[in-house]
């Protein structure tokens, strides 16, 4: 009897253990059910000459990752999270190149950044080859859109685009202050960006009646620029509109203020620096007054105006890069939701539909049209009182022009 007794005791624990280890085994057999994470590619120049804005634009991509996952991830993929593949572009297009290789190898459903037009031009080419999604950020060369590639979609507005919207806000509020600005020196830096925003302005100007008065080209990275500066003291132009990165365009101005050449406006076009906090902290009287048509956020959003408080928390500026890359990564969270599948071609066909209107940009519905968001517009700011203020058009704006800024 005893014996028996024993027998069932150790069977009855035995079974009992095995229970125990099958409780304990539970969580691990939950963990495995768990969607695999979406992998998702961001590139950003974050070394080399545009390394400021590419942190910019990291940070803006990280934030929307962490926000979009903690909302509960993609919901008709079982709340599959984004995880970030990240790429540092290095500040040139071959290595922005050779990141996208990488992040093909790595397994990536898309990729979102660039900042740079030779770069995104590149990047784009290289993720065509194997029908990789690529949402551009900021490069705003035509050539990206106008080749025809199925895979390349741009958020924000192209040349095209920004160049018609500059020229009727400036025409515009050009007229409303009695039309004091009549010539004008187009300053620009050599390359892709600056070359091709120069030449849309000298041909579109005239038809407004400005007089173009010389184009200059400067190199990316520049260390003195007194020679353009004693150049543009002997046109003497009324409107001087540079088009070049954020070093460039801090010299330019610190070096106009040294020489005290005070054209009645600086209107820039798609500036590096025009439109940068850190520019305006940095050197507030070389920054004040300076306009700039270029992409923005919408300052009415209050979903812009929660992001901004905690960069500016973490003790960052908020430059547009943050809330555009942030809309971007947001753009392609809403395209796979709607796939319902981490497949590229399904979440190409869903950018191609997409009416993706959560964004912080001062935007109207996405609407993409042989790859470019029909949607985007850029806005005109200018730095008033050591602030950047939206100053065209009225729908988001938030000051009113100082024009002519300076006599």
């Amino acid at each position: 009897m005893k014996l028996v007794e024993t027998h069932l005791n150790r069977r009855t624990i035995l079974k009992g253990g095995a229970a125990a280890l099958a409780t304990l085994s539970a969580p691990a057999v939950l963990r495995a059910a768990e969607p695999a994470p979406i992998k998702v590619g961001i590139l950003q120049p974050v070394t080399g000459a545009l390394a400021q804005d590419g942190e910019y634009g990291r940070l803006g991509a990280e934030l929307a990752i962490e926000d979009i996952n903690k909302a509960g991830g993609i919901k008709s993929l079982g709340g599959a999270k984004l995880q970030m593949v990240f790429g540092d572009a290095r500040s040139n297009p071959e290595a922005g190149t050779q990141e996208v290789e990488r992040m093909q190898e790595e397994g990536v459903v898309a990729v979102v950044g660039g900042f740079a037009s030779p770069i995104c031009l590149a990047a784009s080419q290289a993720a065509s080859r194997y029908d990789l999604p690529y949402l551009v950020d900021v490069g705003v060369s035509d050539q990206i859109t106008g080749r025809g590639l199925k895979n390349t979609f741009r958020f924000a507005p192209g040349f095209s685009i920004c160049t018609a919207a500059a020229i009727q806000n400036l025409v515009r509020i050009n007229e409303a202050a009695g039309k004091p600005a009549k010539t004008v020196a187009l300053v620009h830096e050599d390359g892709l960006f600056g070359s091709g925003l120069a030449k849309l302005m000298a041909t579109e100007l005239p038809k407004y009646g400005f007089e173009i008065l010389e184009q200059i080209a400067v190199p990316t990275p520049s260390r003195d620029l007194s020679n353009v500066v004693l150049r543009l003291r002997s046109l003497n132009p009324d409107l001087i509109i540079p088009s070049t990165y954020y070093g460039e365009t801090v010299l330019l101005a610190r070096t106009m203020q040294q020489q005290r050449v005070r054209p009645k406006a600086v209107y820039a076009v798609l500036n590096g620096a025009a439109s940068n906090r850190r520019f305006v902290a940095e050197f507030p009287e070389a920054a004040e007054g300076v306009m700039d048509c270029n992409h923005w956020y919408d300052p009415r959003n209050e979903r812009s105006k929660a992001v901004q408080a905690r960069v500016e928390a973490a003790g960052k500026p908020y430059n547009y890069n943050i809330p555009l890359n942030y809309s971007s990564v947001g753009l392609l969270a809403d395209a796979l939701e709607r796939a319902g599948a981490a497949e590229r071609g399904k979440v190409i066909e869903a950018l191609n539909t997409s009416t993706f209107k959560e964004h912080l940009m001062p935007y109207g519905e996405t609407k993409f049209v042989n790859g470019q968001n029909m949607g985007a517009a850029p806005v005109s700011t200018q730095v008033q009182k050591g602030a950047i203020r939206v100053v065209y058009p009225g729908d988001f704006a938030d000051a009113k022009p100082m024009f002519p800024a300076n006599g």
